[in-house]
């Protein structure tokens, strides 16, 4: 196991390097410029301020300069847009935000997902399973962009329960984990059902059964476990997008989070941050895989690494 996970951690060198490869490549191709305004910028200052961020250098060179200062001194490089600050500012602000809001999120829709799957795989073709498949079908149906107005119209607006908006406090946090979170518990909850009816109907299940066991013993120790492991799949994904911004939810409810500047950077052509915040996706995409992967080993002791 531990000569697996050094390989894969290794693996995430060539990984990354072709991501950013790629991802230099296409900035540069896209037409227009970090200076490009609908005034146009005098010529002196746009050649000072080239010079000023080394974009007057070759693109070879370019790229050559932004790794060695991320591979020596893990330095993003500056902001263009917000030039007072540098990309790891931005990232030492707004990240944690962002992974605290995904993180509640995952929670969120593993506590409604996993019951409301299970359920309905136990209680197939009865009202229970009809219920709870309804409320993940609206939960896959209606998106961010619709589901976190109404939850501000219902339970901020009309209710008076919680606030309307902002990050920081319990009931802050509460409006945006739901809008965030319920997709999410949608998806692992049709999942988890389809996973449990399959796993069920096994001969290992029948065994264990004849042994005389207790059915929440079958069902926990032997059917829970082999029934996640396509629910695990999909957490990996969903953790490194979740936890790397989500711009729809914290536009609506104004949340200081990464997704905000990675979507205007982009319109900004703000090269070092869509590449910075490209790269930290990519690194916490392969290290969540390689999380689920030994998640496996757990879960169906005939999975083994070498």
């Amino acid at each position: 196991m531990t000569q697996y996970i050094i390989r894969r951690l290794l693996w995430l060198i060539p990984v990354l390097f072709f991501i950013s490869v790629v991802t230099f490549a296409l900035l540069r191709a896209v037409p227009g410029g970090p200076f490009d305004r609908e005034k146009p910028m005098p010529p002196e200052v746009r050649a000072n301020l080239e010079h000023y961020y080394g974009l007057d250098k070759p693109l070879p060179q370019q790229y050559l300069s932004w790794v060695a200062r991320i591979v020596l001194h893990f330095d993003f490089g500056p902001s263009y847009s917000s030039r007072s600050r540098t990309v790891n500012d931005i990232f030492a602000a707004h990240l944690p935000v962002s992974a605290q809001l995904g993180v509640l999120a995952i929670l969120l829709a593993l506590l409604i997902g996993l019951p409301l799957g299970i359920l309905a795989a136990l209680k197939q073709n009865t009202i229970w399973d009809y219920l709870g498949m309804g409320i993940a079908v609206f939960g896959v149906s209606v998106p961010n962009i619709v589901l976190a107005p109404l939850l501000i119209l219902i339970f901020a607006l009309t209710l008076g329960w919680l606030p309307v908006a902002g990050w920081g406090t319990p009931e802050k946090m509460i409006l945006p984990v739901v809008a965030l979170g319920m997709r999410e518990s949608a998806i692992i909850a049709r999942l988890t059902r389809a996973s449990m009816l399959q796993v069920i109907r096994e001969d290992y299940i029948r065994t264990a059964r004849a042994k005389g066991l207790a059915e929440r013993v079958v069902m926990v120790r032997h059917a829970l476990k082999n029934a996640f492991i396509p629910v695990a799949t999909v957490l990996g994904p969903m953790f490194a997008a979740l936890t790397t911004g989500t711009f729809v939810v914290e536009r609506i409810f104004a949340i200081p989070g990464l997704g905000k500047y990675f979507v205007t950077s982009i319109t900004n052509r703000d090269y070092p941050v869509v590449m910075g915040t490209i790269l930290l996706y990519a690194v916490f995409l392969v290290l969540a895989n390689l999380a689920v992967d030994i998640t496996y080993a757990f879960l169906d002791p005939r999975i083994r690494y070498k």
